[in-house]
């Protein structure tokens, strides 16, 4: 079975130490992580933030004043994915370091993650629900060659 097409618009905000996200986002393998995690053709822009964006966009659109690592603003479901994934670099790096990921790793779970809320997957809801998606994250990031990200906790 074919993957999904996708349009992806990629973009990265100036702030300091942005070379280092650069490096480990190169558009061809943003494309293939999310494209293994969509169900259906898609139109994403992701965007790499600073942490006064991240902290203000968290702030304005879900009442909570403080940076996330990733932020998903889905506008359609079906027929083809429509969302913008917004990643805070400071904070995904921090937790990269935290957790002893290397930040490329990191950032492939964090897209795989938005892009399934993107598609209406819910972590948040319910333990089922948390549970199912996080093992969604796990088999798409095993056939993408990377460690289960949650066997650390």
């Amino acid at each position: 079975m074919p993957l999904p097409q996708l349009s992806l618009s990629l973009q990265f905000a100036r702030f300091d130490g942005v070379a280092v996200h650069r490096a480990a986002l190169p558009r061809h393998a943003v494309r293939r992580w999310l494209r293994h995690a969509l169900a259906r053709d898609g139109e994403l822009a992701v965007r790499i933030v600073d942490e006064a964006e991240g902290r203000a966009l968290n702030r304005d659109f879900r009442g909570k004043d403080y940076a996330t690592n990733v932020l998903t603003f889905d506008y359609a479901h079906a027929p083809v994915v429509q969302a913008d994934l917004v990643l805070c670099a400071p904070v995904v790096a921090r937790e990269a370091q935290e957790q002893g990921k290397p930040l490329r790793a990191h950032y492939a779970h964090l897209l795989v993650h938005g892009a399934l809320h993107a598609q209406g997957w819910d972590h948040e809801t319910s333990e089922a629900d948390a549970e199912a998606m996080e093992a969604r994250e796990v088999a798409i990031l095993a056939a993408l060659g990377f460690p289960n990200p949650y066997a650390a906790r």
